[in-house]
């Protein structure tokens, strides 16, 4: 066992340099230090603390926001910002995630710090990284709200999936730290301080052990329960896969199982409906070339030849804003490249010969409009000639509801069951920030079809399908698809099983960490007298001190020590201990070894 001591000692000499030189650029011994941390550097580590948590918030608003890309990427205050229509999330995906890293590494190198007993001293390039990284993130924040500030709900949406995870994840995580919190702690000295941190950690502990109470999770069920597969609506066609509101698009929706599809609908100045989600279109055609002066233009005051005449395909292949575009064939590109304005004619045709149903989303013309007035009969005139059943076709908003007889209505707000009953709707198209699982099974215990949009992740659809929805509307098909059953689903008695375990086992990891700290503290009955008198002398830092500690290092080394000499220090009891030969020599009869030579210097300091 003595044989390998040199080793491992030197193996931790080793980590130690390591772990201070990248923290603070401390690579020898002679730099590194013992004593508590200055006030400026634990500010520094509560302001690294802080950038961690807030990078953690914002890494996991990206990765839950995801469903929501296509919504940021057509947002128009982005697209007018920009002046163009890219995926802006890339370089905010990039930077996080480099940012994210980075603080994560430091405090890790913190922790490692405090485990080891070294002080803290952050290096002044490392400040001014964190500094930025805050400063970066903050910004980045403020900008969100401003520009997309209703996406921040979805983060608690987002916990009714990822809630049960997150949970075991913080109670492991503050199960460790409580080594860190014991060694502070259970010290000689007591202060109020230390009874401050442990009743914070204390606290921080109880109501992680109590937090499962608050959960709501629809997937912690009996699977007995649950409903059938939401039906998936394709929303705008696959607008991942191909140019949105075009026939490409739509057919793609119906090849990746797509129950029903949902277009938005304009009329123009000579009364064809058309499909077009933006009021102009500078996002999806190439109006910039074909009519430069009426890019600003509504798009309903454009003739049906004009129309016709754009190109709606080629911005997708150019721009390719979901990074499909390599996956396509050739003939797939030039089918694409070929897309015109699609009628709400042609794309009703197609829904009557696949025998599906439709969503209509129709924008009535502004008033000075010619076609303001008869908006209706002209979407009504392209419903019965494409030979639609009418039961399939639903649109929305539900205005003109004596007009619309025999056709389906649906409202695209949330409304009570009396206001429901006195519209004479049967269903609701609700964004899924609006629907709760105490409203959506009220809805349905009531009669009311209920329409969740966008759906475009899995959690989500889990989520939706474990809260009994019927439909979902999406932007991404073809991911839907590939989910045939949630995500997770667990009965409520194997949840709590695993709530109560994890909390047991977390009491019983703390109460022996305290309990070994305690002890090993109660075990340390030597000091270092080395260390004693270096910490006598002035605290700043000099060549002389340095100087003092490299030879109460290499002092037995200079004394003769052979090839055969085994060097073996035993920090943890609080002093140092030398073995040759199986003769040991404490610490005291070191530091009488190099006494006499190093009095003057001890004098000077």
């Amino acid at each position: 066992m003595v044989k390998h001591q040199p080793l491992q000692v030197y193996e931790k000499q080793i980590f130690v340099s390591f772990v201070t030189g990248i923290y603070g650029c401390r690579w020898k011994r002679y730099q590194r230090c013992q004593d508590d941390s200055s006030k400026w550097e634990c500010t520094w580590f509560v302001i690294l603390c802080c950038s961690f948590l807030l990078l953690l918030f914002w890494t996991y608003f990206w990765l839950v926001a995801q469903n929501d890309f296509n919504e940021l990427m057509t947002n128009q205050a982005v697209y007018n910002l920009t002046g163009e229509w890219r995926d802006e999330t890339i370089p905010i995906l990039a930077s996080t995630t480099v940012g994210f890293s980075y603080i994560t590494f430091l405090v890790i190198l913190a922790f490692f710090h405090i485990s080891l007993g070294q002080q803290l001293n952050l290096y002044w390039i490392h400040k001014i990284g964190v500094l930025a990284t805050l400063l970066t993130t903050i910004s980045g924040v403020v900008s969100v709200d401003d520009i997309w500030g209703e996406e921040w709900g979805i983060i608690l949406i987002s916990l009714q999936s990822t809630a049960p995870f997150l949970h075991i994840g913080a109670l492991a995580a503050f199960t460790a730290i409580g080594w860190l919190v014991a060694a502070y702690v259970v010290r000689r000295e007591r202060s109020t301080f230390q009874m401050m941190v442990l009743l914070i950690y204390i606290g921080i502990l109880v109501a992680l052990y109590l937090a499962p109470l608050t959960f709501t999770c629809p997937c912690i069920m009996d699977r007995h329960t649950l409903q059938t597969r939401p039906e998936i609506m394709g929303r705008r066609g696959a607008p991942m896969l191909a140019p949105e509101n075009t026939m490409v698009s739509f057919n793609r929706a119906l090849q990746h199982g797509a129950r029903s599809l949902e277009a938005d609908v304009t009329v123009s100045v000579d009364g064809i409906p058309f499909l077009m989600r933006d009021r102009t279109f500078r996002r999806t055609t190439d109006i910039s070339k074909v009519f430069p002066a009426r890019q600003y233009e509504d798009a309903s005051f454009f003739n049906w030849t004009e129309i016709r005449s754009l190109n709606a395909g080629l911005w997708f292949l150019e721009r390719d804003p979901y990074w499909t575009v390599e996956t396509l064939t050739a003939r797939d590109r030039s089918r694409i490249g070929n897309q015109t304005v699609c009628s709400l004619l042609e794309m009703l045709r197609l829904a009557a010969r696949a025998n599906r149903s439709v969503l209509l989303n129709i924008r009535r013309p502004p008033p000075e409009h010619p076609r303001h007035r008869s908006w209706f009969m002209d979407t009504l005139w392209a419903i019965q000639k494409a030979g639609i059943s009418h039961n399939r076709v639903t649109w929305t908003p539900d205005t003109d509801r004596g007009r619309v007889r025999g056709f389906q209505q649906t409202a695209d707000e949330k409304l009570s069951l009396e206001e429901i009953r006195q519209r004479g709707i049967t269903s609701l198209t609700l964004h899924y920030s609006k629907a709760s699982l105490q409203d959506i099974q009220e809805y349905l215990a009531n009669n009311v079809s209920v329409t969740v949009y966008p759906v475009n992740e899995p959690w989500l659809y889990s989520i939706l399908w474990c809260s009994g929805v019927p439909s979902v509307s999406s932007d991404a098909p073809q991911v839907l698809r590939k989910v045939p059953y949630p995500i997770w689903l667990m009965s409520q008695n194997a949840y709590s099983f695993i709530w109560i375990t994890s909390d047991i086992v977390s009491v019983i990891i703390v109460l022996g960490i305290f309990s070994f700290q305690k002890w090993k503290m109660s075990g340390m009955q030597n000091y270092n007298p080395e260390q004693i008198m270096l910490s006598t002398v002035v605290r700043r830092p000099s060549r002389d001190v340095n100087i003092m500690k490299e030879k109460l290092i290499f002092s037995e080394i200079n004394n003769g020590m052979g090839m055969n000499e085994e060097l073996s220090l035993y920090p943890e009891n609080g002093y140092a201990r030398y073995s040759h030969r199986g003769l040991t020599r404490s610490s005291h009869h070191i530091a009488s070894d190099w006494q006499n030579s190093d009095m003057a210097l001890i004098s000077q300091l």
